[in-house]
């Protein structure tokens, strides 16, 4: 019997010597754990978000990808339309991009949108409708203009009715803002209708912040989201995003041009996604401080058809506008010769013209000429003026090989 009992005090011993180490690497691996989203915050790395709102049958109802400066609090939110075409490697076929989410779900959908953009996202966050509109009452409602009142019946005979201007709208009119749709209305008509909500959402967050990160009250928002990093980083990332600067949030969505693929209309991005990238670069880069200097509003352009390109300034400006940037004009230049292409710097901002002539690859950055400046004062709200020249191509500044 002694050796029995002595056999079992081993056991104990060796079982309690398990239990120290286990809770000694638990202990240690805890202390070591590193909450990630804060150490992007502590060195002003730029916070990217991939936001998906589901319908009631799991599908993409709408996507947007949040941008965040910790630095200057600046945020830019870019809509990714649904309708977005292109071979997705992940569907091994042409479709829309919302297909790679209601079939693959939300991993491979984050890599299709990488590929699209051209910037990496660390963080997902999925949320169901009946969570969103949950979240929308909780946040007191979502603050939305709205153009004209709205008076639809859907197709199964359900009602929808929006009152006209900046209205405060609960879960139950969210719902019916993201869902009606008018006779004939364009689908870029719908999409900005997701950003307004998504902008809504951002503001609402802001808004809130005191109450919702309020230690007893954050547990009653959190369930509402999926996130791909624990309760902890969510929580950081949230707080994150409420810091946001929302009266000069940047709103940019994919364009492109329409096509009919196998029976469905696609938006297909034009240079094969070059543009698109490019203009994603260029919100990126108005997010943060260059050389000190922080742009703390949009510039206003003039651009000017130097060329005898027909339509060239008018489709230029819309290259512009989808950077987010003010296009107050596209006409012609007082000539169509220009051989080289010449941003006129307004302002005196020597940082903003660099930028906006890295946009288009253009380095030929001028102060005005007093003496050619019109005489009724026209261009008084204009930051910049760009004068297109035979070395634009449409999308950037080709130099010669003689100027190489």
């Amino acid at each position: 019997m002694r050796k029995i009992r002595d056999e079992q005090k081993g056991i104990i011993f060796i079982a309690l010597i398990v239990l120290i180490i286990i809770a000694v690497s638990v202990f240690f691996a805890l202390s070591l754990k590193t909450n990630v989203v804060q150490e992007q915050l502590d060195e002003n790395q730029l916070i990217k978000v991939l936001f998906v709102v589901q319908d009631d049958d799991n599908s993409a109802l709408f996507t947007s990808v949040v941008i965040y400066n910790p630095e200057s609090h600046k945020g830019a939110l870019i809509n990714i339309p649904g309708y977005t075409g292109a071979i997705y490697q992940s569907l091994g076929r042409t479709d829309r991009i919302d297909m790679v989410y209601n079939e693959k779900g939300i991993t491979s959908y984050k890599k299709e949108i990488e590929n699209l953009l051209g910037i990496q996202l660390p963080y997902t966050i999925e949320v169901t409708l009946d969570n969103f509109i949950m979240l929308s009452d909780y946040l007191g409602g979502m603050r939305i203009f709205i153009s004209e009142p709205i008076d639809v019946v859907s197709e199964d005979g359900e009602r929808w009715l929006l009152p006209s201007g900046a209205v405060n709208l609960d879960g139950d009119k969210i719902n019916a803002y993201l869902h009606y749709r008018l006779e004939d209305e364009s689908e870029a008509a719908v999409q900005e209708r997701y950003q307004n909500v998504m902008a809504a959402l951002i503001t609402g967050i802001h808004d809130k912040k005191f109450n919702m990160f309020n230690k007893a009250n954050f547990g009653r928002y959190e369930h509402f989201f999926a996130c791909n990093i624990d309760k902890e980083e969510e929580k950081t990332l949230f707080e994150a995003l409420a810091e946001t600067d929302t009266e000069t949030l940047f709103r940019q969505t994919i364009t492109g041009s329409l096509r009919n693929v196998d029976g469905q209309v696609l938006l297909t991005p034009l240079n094969n996604g070059e543009n698109v990238r490019n203009n994603v670069r260029q919100v990126t880069n108005m997010l943060t401080p260059t050389g000190g200097v922080m742009n703390s509003r949009v510039y206003v352009l003039e651009i000017q058809n130097g060329t005898t390109v027909q339509g060239l300034a008018r489709n230029t400006s819309i290259l512009f506008q989808n950077a987010s940037y003010d296009v107050l004009s596209a006409i012609n230049a007082d000539r169509n010769d220009y051989e080289e292409t010449i941003i006129i710097d307004r302002i005196g901002n020597a940082e903003a013209a660099k930028m906006i002539g890295d946009f288009i690859h253009c380095t030929n950055i001028q102060k005005p000429d007093t003496n050619m400046e019109d005489e009724d004062g026209s261009r008084a709200n204009v930051d910049f003026t760009i004068i297109l020249g035979s070395d634009f191509n449409g999308q950037y500044v080709v130099k010669s090989r003689s100027s190489k």
